[in-house]
Order: structure tokens, then sequence, then C-alpha cells
């Protein structure tokens, strides 16, 4: 009887830390749509990857290919580099003092760059660092993620995921799975920064395509690509492109031709998608260790999608050898280039290796 009273305080404390405690979060329910498994089935398709760019950082998240095919990419340390195709010659071209995610070359030879901590970024060909956004219609960026420029433009396209939860924060993001993300449009004539749509969740990836008649923009915790039309009757609206993903979508490219690829950062989980359609639950769960929360699998995964969001390509691998997570891919050459949050290394994959080739 003793060791019970002895037990009773703390196990009291313990509920009440669980179910009382405040949080940053403000849970919003959300029924996802059943996985359709049926059609994803796994394979080692990007086993094939060759490992480039080995050891020269941490983290290369987003890609960028010049003319001459060398690759531009950022890590977590914030420094920006630019190699050869093959990963050689690595040259330092800017420290952000932040975290580069997607990356676009500008229109003056320079490099675009979504910095999840400062906003969107222009590395001019010196060396020199400029902010070009951190902001939009009063609302500050909190965690910029990607941008894509076509060839000819004078505009860059470019998502905001977060604006209530920055880069540290991102589990509260996932968590609360509310609308806080922005795809926006930067007009290097004007300076000027355009809200195209708001309202998204967890708007990541970019790509531009045909003509520069759409953009596309992943919503990483809705499990689709959203499209935004540009020019034309639709001009100033979105519809879906492609919904009920079997991942998280991540960074999106266009081929210039007849493909979008869409890296998917891992598969869905069963423990997520339970969570998702209760608040209150999700709140208790946030309270917990982190070692409690639902853990995304390794698992390198890419899809490639044609000009009307069918699949016409799927990548997968899942060893114990897996380069990953893959977050970006990009086609040059005769090769795909992947990108990756957390690996040291670029990924290359020949085309030759696709079972559906572009």
């Amino acid at each position: 009887m003793r060791l019970l009273s002895y037990l009773v305080l703390p196990l009291a404390a313990l509920a009440a830390y669980l179910l009382f405690w405040p949080v940053p979060i403000a849970p919003q329910a959300w029924q996802p749509p059943p996985l359709p498994t049926e059609r994803y089935a796994p394979n080692r398709v990007l086993q094939a990857i060759e490992r480039i760019g080995e050891g020269i950082g941490v983290g290369p998240e987003g890609l960028a290919i010049d003319a001459q095919g060398r690759l531009h990419t950022g890590y977590v340390d914030g420094r920006v580099m630019r190699m050869n195709a093959d990963g050689s010659a690595p040259k330092l071209l800017a420290e952000t003092g932040g975290r580069p995610l997607g990356l676009a070359l500008a229109p003056d030879g320079g490099v675009l760059v979504a910095d999840a901590m400062r906003g969107l970024l222009h590395i001019g060909t010196d060396g020199s660092v400029d902010v070009l956004a951190d902001a939009a219609d009063g609302l500050p960026f909190r965690l910029t993620d990607d941008v894509d420029r076509p060839a000819a433009s004078r505009k860059a396209y470019f998502s905001d995921a977060s604006s209530k939860f920055a880069l540290p924060e991102l589990m509260a993001e996932v968590f609360e799975h509310r609308p806080h993300g922005r795809l926006l449009e930067y007009d290097f004539d004007s300076g000027q920064v355009r809200t195209l749509l708001s309202g998204l969740y967890f708007a990541n990836g970019v790509a531009v395509g045909p003509d520069e008649a759409y953009v596309l923009v992943t919503e990483t915790t809705r499990y689709r690509v959203t499209r935004y039309w540009l020019k034309g009757e639709r001009a100033g609206t979105s519809e879906v492109f492609i919904d009920n993903l079997p991942g998280f979508p991540d960074n999106i490219s266009f081929n210039g031709s007849d493909r979008f690829w869409l890296a998917l950062y891992a598969p869905r989980t069963a423990a997520l998608d339970a969570l998702l359609p209760q608040p209150y639950l999700r709140r208790v769960i946030f309270r917990l260790p982190h070692w409690f929360h639902p853990e995304p699998k390794l698992h390198a995964w890419v899809l490639g999608l044609d000009l009307d969001g069918r699949i016409v390509a799927d990548l997968q691998y899942a060893g114990e050898d897996t380069f990953g997570p893959v977050t970006s891919v990009k086609q040059a050459g005769d090769a795909l280039y992947l990108g990756s949050l957390g690996d040291t290394a670029i990924g290359r994959l020949p085309l030759s290796a696709i079972p559906t080739a572009p």
C-alpha cells in the first residue's frame, strides 16, 4: 500500500504532463486517403546509384546544373559548392550563413538559393551573398525550401514551407498539419515578390512546366503535387496535379521535354496516417521524447511523371547500402543526379539503368 502511494504522485504528474502540458502546435484533423500499395511494387532500380562528390560535405539537398554540366549544391554547414559532373574539382562559391536547400541558376550567371533560415538569396559571380526576399505580404519566411527558374526567364518561383515553424521545428509542422506554406514569384526586373498560392501543406519542391505555362509545387504533408497556372485561360487558378502519393513528396524538376522527376523523402507510415485524424492524440504524442515519434524509413524513391501527372517511372531501393533520403532529382545528359538532406554524397544514375527510360 505504501509503495502504491509513492507511485500515485509521479504517475499523476506524468498523466498531467501528457494530457495538459502546453505545446506549440494546434493540430488539425485530416483523414488521408488509403494508400494504393498495389501500384507501387518494390524494386531495386536505385541500387545502381553511383556516389559522387563523396566527403565534400553533409546534406547536398538541392541541385542546380549549368549548361556545362557542372553541379551546384549546398550543405548543412551553409556552404554552396560547384563541381564537375563526376564530383571532381569542388569549388566553394559562398557561405550563406544559413541552411541552403533548393538551388537554381540566376539570370546573371550567379546562383539562386532557397535558404531555410535566410530566405531567397543570390550568390554573385564574385561570391557576394544578397538577400532577394525574406518576407511577402508582411509575413516573414520561416522555412524557404526550393526555387526554380527557366533558363530564359526573368522570374523565379520558390516556396516557403511554413510561415510558423522554422527548420529546427520541422516535426512541429508535421504534427500540426496546417496550411502554413506558400508558392511565390520573384521578379528580377522589379525586385518584387508576389504570392501565387497560400494555404499549402508544407510547400516544398517547385518546378516550372513547359513554356512557363504553369508551375508545380509539392505539398509534402498532403502527399500531393499542386499545379498553378501562369498563362492561358486558367491563369491564376490551381488544381491537383497528382494526389495520394505513396510517400512524402520533396523536390520536383522538369527535364525540359516530357517528364517531371519527383523525389519521395520516405514512404508514408501507417502510424502517422493513423494519427492524422486524431489532433488531441497528436498533442499527446508530441509531448513524448522524440524517439517515440513515428520515424521515416530509409527508402530511396523517385517517381517519373508525364505532363498529365501520370506515373511513368517508379524507381526504388531499400537495402542496407541505400543512398538517401533522396530529396531532389535532376536530369542532365545521360544521367539523373540525386540530392539528399542527410547523405554525404550526390547520387548519379545512368538513364540506361531505368526500365522506362526518358
